[in-house]
């Protein structure tokens, strides 16, 4: 799991994590002085539990939690606090937890055992990519329609490239090669950014996009594909490769190829 601790006070910051480790040492473990610098991480990596303090001054900790469900409405979140007062408003906002300080390991350790969201949820992938033969964007067994076409040509090149993130430079020149006005391009693609941000907001799939500052991606383990499951599991995949990958776009010949030789390889 992918864990934060937010707290302003050094000492209990280093409780905590310490802390959570002992309970579950498997796990990745981000600490935050400043919870603006962990609303910022969160916002490009999806966060699986947030161990975070009320009372902090520049954001305090249930805006901090607010703003953590927004982004991600599974997201764990456990509330440290030095007294029971702010219980009440933790629960309404359905918190996994509500630790009183200084925190003790046996506390820690239930917390993380009783999540609200557990692991086991997580599963079970509700995006399906369909690559062989057309491409086609599944969300919970039906196709998603976007405003756009390009739209849907863009999570295209962003499964085909397997969660690495892709620059803008990058989509423009795969989607419009050097055809039109490179101003036009860019404008057109803040729309298509826009339509893609809007749709998987719409459909809850939080942490499926991963941005970056002139890049997009994807979080490749929330996805099912069968691609991915053809190249890790070849003979045994449940998918079969006949030849045909992502038919409808023309730069997906390039990788056919590489898909052709490995199928090749593979008898």
């Amino acid at each position: 799991m992918k864990i934060i601790a937010v707290d302003e006070n050094r000492d209990d910051l280093d409780l905590i994590s310490d802390l959570i480790y002992d309970a579950d040492p498997d796990s990745e473990i981000i600490e935050y002085e400043d919870p603006l610098a962990a609303l910022g991480y969160a916002r490009e990596t999806r966060v699986d539990v947030a161990f975070i303090a009320i009372q902090m001054s520049d954001l305090n900790g249930l805006e901090l939690g607010k703003y953590l469900k927004e982004l991600n409405p599974s997201v764990n979140i456990i509330f440290l606090s030095e007294d029971d007062d702010d219980a009440g408003k933790a629960m309404d906002m359905h918190a996994s937890g509500y630790v009183v300080k200084p925190a003790e390991a046996e506390r820690i350790e239930w917390e993380l055992e009783e999540l609200r969201y557990p692991e086991y949820q997580k599963e079970h992938k509700r995006v399906f990519a369909q690559t062989f033969g057309n491409f086609e964007f599944f969300v919970d067994g039906k196709p998603v329609e976007f405003k756009y076409k390009r739209t849907k040509e863009i999570v295209a090149l962003l499964v085909n490239n397997k969660g690495a993130q892709t620059t803008n430079g990058e989509i423009m020149a795969t989607l419009w090669e050097d055809e039109g006005d490179p101003d036009k391009k860019v404008s057109y693609l803040c729309n298509l950014r826009q339509d893609l941000q809007n749709t998987f907001t719409k459909l809850k799939l939080d942490g499926v996009l991963v941005k970056c500052r002139g890049s997009l991606g994807t979080d490749k383990d929330r996805i099912d594909c069968d691609m991915y499951d053809w190249l890790e599991n070849k003979k045994h995949s449940k998918y079969t490769y006949t030849g045909e990958y992502m038919s409808q776009y023309s730069w997906s010949e390039f990788f056919r190829v590489d898909l052709d030789e490995l199928d090749f390889e593979d008898y």
